[in-house]
């Protein structure tokens, strides 16, 4: 029971998928073919380049141990152990990088799906509320399941990365692939999973966020539409309304605008509701959306140009 509420299908939402539309569901499919070709895109390159660069190391770099006999494939044993940690390691961590994108992509389906909803004028705004709240709830999930591997991931690649940098430039010695390769293939593995998140997470809160401007424009149009056709009504012509009795023409008004003012208000709380729930990924309150993506950026390049800047002070 434990093992099932945690599972690959609920971390996913894949039980939740049949409650979808045809069009969500075929784009879920693409969209899984889509993120295991960027797996396999950053998975084979790096492991080559690991790969190669392994097998110069452990040519060039004799391995002994005491009480062993010399003779002892030693060098062959570490190299098969170091090529199958890294190989564990990238995977667990690029796996993981796929997953939320995949989730991420899934919640994006359902709001363009919500956005059809909104297309004509008998759309039923308690359907596209009741859509809605099921998307956020699961975009409440999503953030709180990956908010501690996301902040790990920034806090480690950052660290790692700037520290790895500061190293390498403070060093007299000459940089070739025998020395830093693995700094290299680290540095494109981590910041490339990382990029699939943190776009991932961009590319859901900009739909979440642009649903207010399509609502508004949905509500627009519907009021419009009702209004010209409320006013087609009240132009009767004389012939017709000579034939009905006075009692017969209040009883028409008193039908209509009640049911037009209620249809307004439901169209105008769902607007609100709407302008008032439009994150995307939270990280402890904060959106994971373009902005962010921009602060992180300037705040990262901040960090190189003062490590670059005091390297070139002391050297």
């Amino acid at each position: 029971m434990h093992g099932n509420r945690y599972g690959l299908r609920q971390l996913l939402f894949l039980d939740m998928l049949r409650d979808d539309s045809s069009y969500v569901r075929r784009g879920y499919k693409v969209e899984l073919d889509k993120s295991f070709r960027y797996l396999a895109y950053i998975m084979l390159p790096s492991f080559f380049l690991e790969l190669a660069h392994k097998i110069i190391f452990f040519s060039a770099v004799k391995i002994s141990a005491p009480h062993l006999n010399p003779t002892f494939p030693l060098n062959s044993i570490a190299f098969v152990l170091v090529l199958v940690s890294w190989l564990y390691r990238t995977l667990v961590f690029l796996v993981l990088c796929v997953l939320f994108r995949l989730t991420c992509e899934l919640q994006r389906l359902r709001f363009e799906g919500v956005h059809k909803l909104f297309e004509g004028c008998g759309s039923d705004a308690s359907l596209i509320f009741g859509e809605h709240v099921r998307i956020r709830k699961q975009l409440w999930l999503t953030s709180h399941r990956y908010r501690f591997f996301i902040i790990g991931c920034l806090v480690t690649i950052t660290v790692s990365q700037l520290g790895a940098l500061l190293l390498v430039l403070a060093s007299k010695s000459d940089k070739t692939f025998f020395n830093s390769g693995d700094l290299l293939i680290c540095s494109a593995v981590q910041l490339s999973g990382f990029m699939l998140c943190l776009v991932g997470a961009a590319r859901i809160t900009h739909r979440a966020q642009g649903i207010v401007a399509i609502a508004t424009r949905w509500h627009l149009l519907v009021t419009i539409a009702s209004a010209e056709s409320q006013h087609c009504k009240a132009q009767i012509p004389d012939g017709l309304a000579s034939d009905n009795s006075d009692s017969d023409s209040s009883d028409i008004r008193i039908s209509v605008i009640p049911q037009q003012l209620s249809t307004f208000q439901i169209r105008e709380a769902l607007v609100t509701y709407l302008q008032h729930n439009k994150g995307g990924i939270t990280l402890y309150g904060f959106t994971l959306d373009r902005g962010l993506l921009h602060t992180l950026f300037a705040f990262e390049l901040s960090l190189v140009l003062w490590i670059l800047s005091k390297v070139v002070v002391l050297s």
